[in-house]
């Protein structure tokens, strides 16, 4: 479905529990994958924090909601809500920029991209600008500013893709900052070839820091690794409650960034204590529901539990 953003009215913040925290501490351990090496992060946390998103049938936000709005499972059991808040927020967001050699004829359109991302930002909300090819590189640092630092000019591309990679390095640097709505916006074509981290890893480490992944795809789509590259993009955006953007340019896009400013603004947030203590560093599913018919409910789908 389109995403169409809306205008919100201000509304008063109704925050039931001043109580509520939420932990970024990682811990990485084997995952028991064929990869030995391989290093799965999960969330060391008493709490459980959930960012969602509900949008009417004609992709508009809903408002006014309250907790008894809300029923919250974890792998089919029913959680109690610790604390729920509604209200406008700042929000984190670290843009990564594709600069790698498939991106070579869509640069341009990318760095266009990412400065009308910048231009949509609120006063209160911070963003940090990266760029991946072969390494990962951060081009400038959290900050208010709607400015795209001038580095960013001289660019060329060339080289292989850690797309992965700096899904990874966003959400490590997002872990360290104080706001809870954090978001990783990824343009690039997808096309994924050089991180050490798998794409597995990399959406386990943006759902321990509490990361939603928006994702504009940037390939010209007339070719089986473009198709390849969306399913990863849109894998991204779909399990961590983000959007996935299928135009890199246009009213479409305009449109998106948008709604995605308005979005993290805007959203509910929750969070529960589990019944299952276990650290047995197991998936946890969890699904959101809400009392409302007709409703579309946006939301992350799960977390790793931490492992002794």
């Amino acid at each position: 479905m389109p995403y169409r953003p809306s205008q919100y009215p201000s509304r008063r913040v109704r925050v039931l529990s001043i109580s509520l925290l939420c932990s970024a501490l990682l811990l990485a351990t084997p995952s028991g994958a064929t990869n030995q090496d391989d290093e799965v992060y999960r969330v060391n946390t008493d709490l459980v924090l959930v960012n969602i998103t509900v949008l009417d049938g004609q992709g508009k936000f809903v408002n006014k909601l309250k907790p008894a709005d809300f029923s919250v499972t974890e792998n089919g059991q029913a959680q109690t809500v610790s604390s729920f808040t509604a209200q406008e927020t700042p929000f984190a967001a670290a843009i990564l920029l594709d600069t790698s050699g498939s991106m070579e004829s869509r640069l341009s359109l990318g760095r266009s991209a990412a400065i009308r991302f910048l231009d949509g930002l609120r006063p209160e909300d911070v963003a940090s600008v990266y760029r991946f090819d072969a390494k990962v590189e951060r081009l400038q640092d959290f900050s208010s500013t709607r400015d795209l630092t001038p580095v960013a000019y001289g660019i060329r591309t060339g080289g292989m893709t850690v797309l992965n990679d700096a899904i990874v390095r966003a959400a490590e640097d997002l872990a360290k900052r104080a706001e809870k709505r954090r978001a990783i916006v990824v343009l690039s074509d997808g096309g994924e070839n050089r991180s050490s981290a798998s794409s597995g890893k990399a959406l386990e480490k943006a759902l321990a820091v509490g990361a939603t992944i928006y994702t504009v795809n940037m390939s010209p789509n007339n070719g089986p690794r473009d198709l390849q590259g969306a399913a990863m993009l849109r894998e991204f955006a779909s399990k961590s409650g983000g959007i996935y953007v299928a135009t890199p340019g246009g009213q479409a896009l305009r449109d998106s960034f948008a709604g995605i400013v308005a979005e993290l603004g805007q959203q509910y947030t929750i969070a529960y204590r589990p019944f299952n203590r276990a650290r047995d560093g197991s998936w946890r599913a969890i699904d959101v529901k809400v009392s409302r018919p007709d409703v579309v409910v946006r939301t992350r789908k799960g977390y790793r539990a931490p492992k002794n």
